[in-house]
């Protein structure tokens, strides 16, 4: 099986900064695009960002200019800089990855963490 776990959720001040990070797990041939989400309470989900193998990231533009996506292929992980943080930003995040196990292509989800932007 294959698993995502997230960390680096917290409790941070407006103007502040926090680095969410996502390591996949379990019997991993090959990832291609890799994906953070978040949720705010009463809101639906969103697509914050995304890398692929070889093509640029791509950005909500709620935080282009503010966040960073990078990937560690080597770790099988993906990072989530995220600078300037606004009250707005509070949300659960989420990282998918589009994973080839056994033979198999899927997406595969973390099981989220929380980030609080208060002050």
């Amino acid at each position: 099986q294959v698993q995502l776990v997230e960390s680096g959720g917290g409790l941070v001040q407006p103007g502040g900064s926090l680095r969410l990070s996502c390591a996949a797990s379990g019997s991993i041939f090959s990832i291609n695009a890799m994906r953070w989400y978040r949720q705010a309470p009463g809101k639906q989900l969103e697509l914050v960002a995304t890398i692929g193998t070889g093509a640029s990231p791509n950005y909500a533009d709620s935080v282009k200019g503010r966040f960073t996506i990078s990937r560690d292929n080597a770790k099988n992980t993906v990072y989530l800089q995220m600078n300037s943080l606004k009250p707005e930003d509070t949300a659960a995040y989420y990282c998918n990855a589009d994973v080839t196990a056994r033979g198999k292509w899927s997406t595969y989800w973390g099981q989220g963490t929380q980030v609080t932007v208060s002050s």
